[in-house]
């Protein structure tokens, strides 16, 4: 089942709501009756446990749905405690337009005005529970493939980025750091290099070295490197919300990532950067609003 989903989240709180009325006479049917009955269920449960070395316990609720969605939302923050935020973000976008003829993304060709979607397949919700205090520890909302851009205005942002960045002609895995260039997945607010092979981070404003401030990279393609230039799905794009550590299952078992305490976003993305271009001239954001706003956004 495919749908446009810009109502997506309140058509699936109805439909998992109602209540029905009818009534009718249960009957059992025979083994042959229901060897003719074909389908698919809506929602799909699944209990994990007993993973070795994983204290947790989890239970993870898929809907057989397939979205694709363009959606903007104003302002965002989450995990605000402490004096701090876990993630703050202004201009939160999924999707975008076109903004030329011939512009190719997720495989596909399109012209000047054409909406490019998110595309989400499979969401779910998973609860993480520790069995010895019959505790819930957190929990998580995903999609078993996701592949799409994401837009946002980050000042605050909580857990891992899948960036890559090329500085002196290294590649490098993106680091998030704090203002004082010390590495962080937890409220960072620049992003560069760490690395003994790399020329020390340095974020200060005008005399920046491998260090961007988050603001800087204005949109992101989530989704794993795939052949040819194409992005292919990932289904390690979630957003986690821990009352402790917890240690996540990619929904296919291949890998595990650690989410920390609080609000955690694992944003897998297919991008290769320069670390120059990134620190003077940043990730142009792309066409968000039918009207073309560029960089005036904001």
């Amino acid at each position: 089942m495919r749908q446009q989903a810009y109502g997506y989240a309140a058509v699936t709180l109805f439909c998992l709501g109602i209540t029905p009325v009818a009534q009718a006479e249960l009957k059992p049917i025979s083994e042959e009756t229901m060897g003719e009955v074909t389908g698919q269920a809506f929602m799909q449960i699944e209990n994990i446990q007993d993973i070795p070395g994983n204290p947790h316990e989890f239970t993870r609720m898929t809907l057989t749905m397939d979205v694709e969605t363009r959606m903007n939302v104003d302002d965002v923050q989450a995990g605000e405690l402490d004096g701090g935020v876990d993630f703050a973000a202004q201009h939160v976008a999924l999707g975008h337009i076109a903004r030329n003829d011939g512009q190719q993304f997720n495989g596909r060709t399109y012209s000047a005005g054409d909406t490019v979607h998110f595309e989400a397949f499979k969401p779910y919700i998973e609860l993480a529970e520790d069995p010895a205090e019959g505790k819930l520890s957190g929990f998580r909302m995903g999609f078993g493939q996701a592949r799409g851009s994401v837009s946002s205005l980050t000042s605050s942002f909580s857990g891992d980025i899948g960036l890559k960045l090329v500085s002196d002609g290294q590649e490098y895995d993106a680091t998030l750091m704090d203002q004082n260039a010390q590495a962080t997945r937890r409220r960072a607010s620049h992003i560069g290099i760490v690395d003994p092979a790399a020329a020390p981070a340095d974020c200060t404003s005008g005399a920046a070295t491998n260090c961007a401030p988050l603001t800087h990279l204005q949109s992101l393609i989530v989704g794993q490197e795939g052949t040819d230039g194409v992005t292919d799905f990932t289904n390690d794009f979630f957003i986690g919300f821990q009352r402790e550590g917890v240690d996540w299952q990619s929904p296919d078992g291949a890998n595990v990532i650690n989410a920390s305490q609080g609000v955690f976003i694992n944003l897998p993305t297919s991008m290769t950067v320069d670390m120059g271009q990134l620190i003077t001239q940043g990730v142009e954001r792309l066409q968000t609003h039918r009207n073309d706003m560029g960089r005036h956004l904001f």
